[in-house]
């Protein structure tokens, strides 16, 4: 699919900075701007280098400036809000911006057409830029690109005491080196500065202006009525490669996630590709590992194994599924898998009660999907440990309690995803038993129950112990007056709010409630918490709803799961509404008649991706990272059902 946006999308500064492209190089570096071309965040960046893979990130090429000189007269095609007020416009000479595989520019002015292509190599910390100027004018045109650099580490600012140093084919400042490679004609400049306002931080609360320095150009002349490419690389290491070259890769490589999906929905496709984007190398394991989301997040346990299933095994990755579980498998302690991996010499953070089950399910959707029943010999040992942990309890209070569920969390311990703290305030502390860490260990009984007698094992416990599950989860849980779940056992007012966590116990492979229940469950989901972009974390009515998600960090964290819609449990919504009524062609139908709105939301925010969240009482606006791991890989999910 191509996202076509013409100058009726691109009428203000503004509204062309609502969206912005993503390129991704597999180890934790990205290049992205807005549609306009410019940064409205200090996490934007023409090249964002990953230095150390995944989470070691230097914005190199902050945004790149862009001048077209017609005879005596110079217009300006790139855009930018400066920190003064004042805007450098471009967007009077933008005709178009489209993105499918690469994010591409047309500028028309004056007789004379301008088209800019970028493309990011995957393995290197390596941006390409490709300008195609056709000059049909009857004077001569020279196009002028002057990079702004930073070499500061992703999301802190520059100061002007940095120093830049310019030689013969690099920059070098701050300990970095940043080679280039071009075919125009380069020239050194005076250090200059700039001073940017990002307008998405400033609403966030975040920092709202930055500095970027610039200490060379490029340029390239077209005489009247000549066709000529201006050709530049920025890159971490020595520059091989032209652009044109780059380019080709990475069009080839987008192409291919979506061939290897083979996927027959073009959102899917799509989706394919996003997912691929959020695949990286992780150099302390030296295995593959999901990043949770961009422009923000590093890759987390939990998030990983969320979005396992969707990005890797519904598309067919079946090699990179398989690294990052064993990954998991040879960092499990105690029953355990780490939340947060290790970097830098440090230990693994284990703080979550969800990622070790959910490690469970993801080598059963594996398993199941691929056949691969000698991975399932390599990984069984360390499913059996997860349930021998949980009994017998483990850190951070996860144990078994008499009545065969799980109980977790502590004092100021976050186990769940809902896992904000503020200072000494936990929102949604969700200590006891959690609906969904309950669904997941009795879907993870019930895998070793099955998968026991075939690593010649008796699975007589297992079963045994999933049925004193089903039979507490079903009383404990279950309220008929709400025809729903409470969201956890904890006796207090918590309990009660209707929250979308629960969706996953009817989601999932083994069924904890009888049918009835399960439909009344989706028929409650839908009816509270149902948005077309996500499940919202909590029902409107409840007092502490927040319709609104921003402002400063703790206006922001205090929302966080407290109403505010979330794109990923959309995707367990879809699954256990086809799931209790069985799959049928009319449910596939309802299914894919509302998905079709999800071709707006890849529209919109980061193109061709789906984001974290949205405003809980109106979800209109992209927010949070702007492409989120397990958002794209849940909807994957449903539409590989949908297609099977």
């Amino acid at each position: 699919m191509k996202f076509i946006y013409g100058k009726n999308d691109l009428k203000t500064l503004s509204r062309a900075q609502e969206n912005c492209y993503l390129l991704t190089n597999g180890m934790g570096g990205f290049s992205s701007c807005t549609m306009a071309g410019s940064v409205s965040r200090n996490d934007h960046a023409f090249l964002m280098a990953c230095v150390q893979a995944p989470n070691v990130r230097i914005n190199m090429v902050h945004r790149l400036k862009e001048m077209l000189k017609i005879g005596e007269e110079t217009i300006a095609l790139s855009s930018q809000q400066f920190a003064d007020g004042s805007e450098e416009n471009g967007l009077k000479a933008l005709t178009s911006f489209t993105f499918e595989d690469y994010p591409q520019w047309m500028w028309q002015t004056g007789g004379v057409e301008i088209k800019k292509r970028i493309g990011m190599k995957r393995g290197e910390n390596t941006a390409a830029v490709l300008y195609e100027i056709t000059n049909r004018s009857r004077r001569d045109c020279t196009l002028k690109v002057v990079p702004f650099l930073q070499f500061t580490p992703k999301g802190t600012n520059l100061k002007k005491d940095q120093e830049f140093m310019l030689a013969d084919g690099f920059v070098r400042s701050a300990g970095y080196k940043l080679y280039f490679k071009g075919n125009g004609k380069f020239e050194s400049l005076p250090i200059s500065w700039e001073e940017y306002y990002y307008d998405y931080d400033d609403c966030d609360g975040r920092r709202a202006t930055g500095l970027a320095a610039a200490n060379h150009c490029w340029t390239m002349e077209a005489a009247a009525g000549e066709s000529v490419c201006l050709e530049l690389v920025y890159s971490t290491e020595p520059v091989r490669e032209n652009a044109s070259e780059v380019l080709e890769n990475t069009v080839r490589e987008r192409r291919e996630l979506a061939r290897q999906a083979g996927f027959s929905d073009v959102n899917a496709s799509v989706l394919a590709k996003a997912a691929g984007q959020f695949v990286s190398y992780r150099a302390s394991t030296g295995q593959d590992t999901i990043l949770a989301g961009y422009p923000f997040f590093e890759d987390w346990g939990r998030d990983t194994m969320i979005a396992l299933a969707g990005c890797c095994i519904s598309t067919r990755r079946y090699e990179q599924a398989k690294s990052i579980l064993r990954t998991f498998i040879k960092y499990q302690r105690r029953g355990l898998m780490p939340n947060l991996f290790p970097e830098g010499g440090k230990e693994p953070m284990y703080n979550t009660a969800d990622a070790a089950l959910l490690f469970v399910i993801s080598t059963y959707l594996y398993c199941e999907k691929t056949k691969d029943e000698s991975f399932l010999r390599e990984a069984y040992p360390a499913m059996r440990e997860v349930i021998r942990w949980y009994r017998e309890g483990t850190d951070f209070a996860i144990h078994m309690d008499a009545d065969g569920l799980i109980s977790a969390g502590s004092g100021l311990d976050q186990v769940t995803w809902m896992d904000v703290r503020v200072g000494e305030i936990l929102p949604t502390p969700r200590h006891g038993k959690p609906v969904e860490i309950n669904a997941y260990w009795y879907n993870a009984l019930k895998i070793m129950e099955m998968y026991a007698p075939k690593m010649g094992e008796d699975g007589t416990k297992y079963g045994e112990l999933a049925e004193l599950v089903y039979r507490s989860f079903n009383e404990k849980f279950w309220m008929e007056e709400k025809q729903c779940l409470k969201d956890v056992l904890s006796g207090t007012e918590a309990d009660d709010q209707i929250r979308c966590n629960q969706i996953w116990a009817v989601s999932l492979p083994f069924a904890v409630m009888d049918r009835p229940r399960e439909l009344a469950v989706v028929n409650t989901v839908f009816e509270k918490l149902y948005t077309p972009y996500g499940l919202r974390t909590l029902e409107e009515s409840d007092a502490q709803f927040h319709p609104f998600y921003g402002g400063e960090m703790m206006e922001r964290d205090l929302a966080y799961h407290q109403g505010t819609v979330w794109t990923f449990p959309l995707g367990g919504y879809y699954l256990a509404y086809l799931k209790v009524h069985d799959y049928s062609k009319e449910a596939k139908q309802t299914v894919r008649d509302q998905l079709e709105v999800m071709e707006a939301a890849l529209r919109e925010g980061c193109i061709g991706q789906l984001p974290e969240i949205y405003d809980g009482a109106n979800p209109t606006r992209s927010k949070g990272c702007f492409a989120q791991a397990w958002s794209v890989g849940e909807i994957l999910r449903v539409y590989e059902a949908l297609e099977m």
